[in-house]
């Protein structure tokens, strides 16, 4: 899609196949809204007064061929409260109206949400429009959406925020994609190879380990894990280095199940169903690594995901089993559909090689996290406070909602501990999953800064919502673009 700015102050006379306004729930109007309302004739005006549109949060209304508007379709759509729009309900919005709009081929599109917002919204907005316009249809003869060949964003006064809401939107689809691919043709050597092709094209160094340099470098967690399926595991390493060279670091590490069946604690079929879903994490992470390399952040950045498949095979890891991880501690298998902490186990103490300042681990990892805080919102714990502070204030900036869980060692510590081996992979029984999780992985960090994102709610939707189609959502690449540069600040 291309992005660029339109200098029409007469906003009726902008040419596109659809003209998009923003509305707020007050009934004022910006100067774009005025200039068409009295284009034409006052429709706009009718239609608040007449309360057929109140501007209520990515409310829509089309007005097909409106006369005085040289667009062939005015698209209304609710900003919510006045006074009260984020960046996340800037990002809302203009993707409901491009969700809509992308139901049919459209050439080329205007926004002019609010001429006056300031350059975050319009990134945010701008990159809501690119996610919106693409659907999960990968396979489908008949697509559902029809990507833009044009956006013009309609009276823009931060041209810049077009160039880095373009990244930031492509960037989000690339996680979508990665995500929405069947796990027949994403696994962990396919993963890989995309990464590699990503890295080429934003110039970031990477490293893949094969299983042989699993096994000399002993991860022993996460290739327990893999044994189960024909298919090698993998571990990526992105490295970007835009400060220099004393700077410090950050690590983003991502979970990379690519299918998940649970393994002999087999998944039943609906809980296993959109289970490529579990490499969200690591596909999060690489989408976030293509914008920090594309955005030239003055920051150090390395990126890891440890890639497998967790499956049935006659090689299985089995309950009782004890294994030994990278960093030497002992894990009891209690359940082997509690995987992707496995897997986390050794990234993170990979991670720990280049001597990180803080962590940050995304992964779709407990369903626990979602019976406690629903779809949409992740789960944050810590060994930092300050840090998770930080982790939190970029996701409220960017509009992400997140919620922070206790990690409180005298009630959570003893959960994890085994008879047998150093630890064990799950908690008693159901209570507090996502925590004995996340106290699991703690385990796996030493004394460095390091906040978790359970995201097994938002990283993948079962049905639409008015401003995001089904399937994979690129929820938190804006955050941990956000996080990042609030470091590099």
């Amino acid at each position: 899609m291309q992005v660029s700015a339109t200098g029409e102050s007469n906003f009726a006379g902008v040419e596109a196949d659809a003209l998009v306004l923003g509305i707020d729930a007050d009934g004022s109007l910006s100067a774009a809204a005025r200039s068409v309302d009295e284009a034409t004739g006052g429709v706009v005006s009718k239609l608040l007064s007449q309360k057929e549109f109140v501007g209520k949060a990515n409310e829509l209304l089309s007005v097909v061929a409106p006369a005085g508007v040289k667009a062939r379709l005015l698209l209304l759509v609710g900003l919510g409260a006045a006074g009260q729009t984020d960046a996340g309900a800037a990002y809302r919005a203009a993707s409901a109206a491009a969700l809509a709009l992308a139901s049919k081929e459209r050439k080329t599109v205007a926004f002019a949400l609010d001429p006056d917002w300031p350059a975050e919204f319009v990134e945010s907005a701008v990159a809501g429009v690119i996610a919106g316009s693409q659907g999960q249809d990968l396979y489908r003869a008949e697509k559902k959406r029809f990507p833009f060949t044009t956006l013009l964003w309609a009276g823009s006064k931060v041209p810049a925020a077009l160039a880095t809401g373009q990244i930031l939107g492509d960037s989000i689809n690339l996680t979508r994609r990665l995500v929405n691919e069947p796990p027949d043709q994403m696994y962990p050597e396919s993963f890989a190879v995309r990464a590699a092709e990503v890295a080429r094209q934003c110039g970031l160094k990477i490293e893949i380990w094969d299983q042989d340099r699993l096994e000399v470098e002993r991860c022993g967690s996460l290739l327990a894990v893999a044994r189960g399926s024909s298919r090698p595991p993998r571990l990526v390493m992105l490295d970007y280095r835009g400060a220099k060279a004393d700077h410090p670091w950050l690590a983003i590490v991502g979970k990379g199940v690519t299918f998940d069946s649970g393994g002999l604690s087999l998944k039943p079929t609906d809980g296993m169903l959109a289970m490529k879903c579990d490499m969200a994490g690591a596909a999060t992470m690489l989408g976030a690594m293509r914008a920090i390399a594309l955005l030239k952040l003055p920051v150090n950045v390395v990126g890891l995901a440890g890639l497998v498949e967790n499956m049935t095979g006659p090689a299985a890891m089995k309950l009782g089993d004890v294994l030994t991880a990278r960093s030497g501690t002992t894990i009891e298998v209690h359940n082997t559909d509690a995987e992707g902490r496995l897997v986390l186990a050794d990234v993170l103490n990979v991670a720990l090689d280049q001597r990180p300042e803080r962590i940050v681990d995304l992964a779709t990892l407990t369903g626990a996290c979602v019976v406690a805080l629903g779809t949409e919102v992740a789960g944050l714990m810590t060994n930092d406070q300050p840090w998770c502070d930080a982790v939190a204030a970029a996701a409220r900036r960017s509009g992400e909602p997140v919620w922070q869980l206790p990690m409180y060692p005298e009630i959570y510590d003893d959960m994890i501990k085994s008879e047998v081996a150093d630890i064990k992979n799950v908690g008693e029984g159901r209570w507090g999953g996502a925590i004995s999780a996340a106290k699991f992985l703690e385990r796996f960090v030493g004394h460095t800064p390091w906040t978790h994102m359970d995201i097994a709610g938002p990283a993948f939707r079962d049905k639409p919502k008015p401003w995001s189609d089904g399937g994979a959502s690129g929820t938190y690449v804006r955050t941990l673009v956000e996080l990042v540069r609030s470091h590099a600040g």
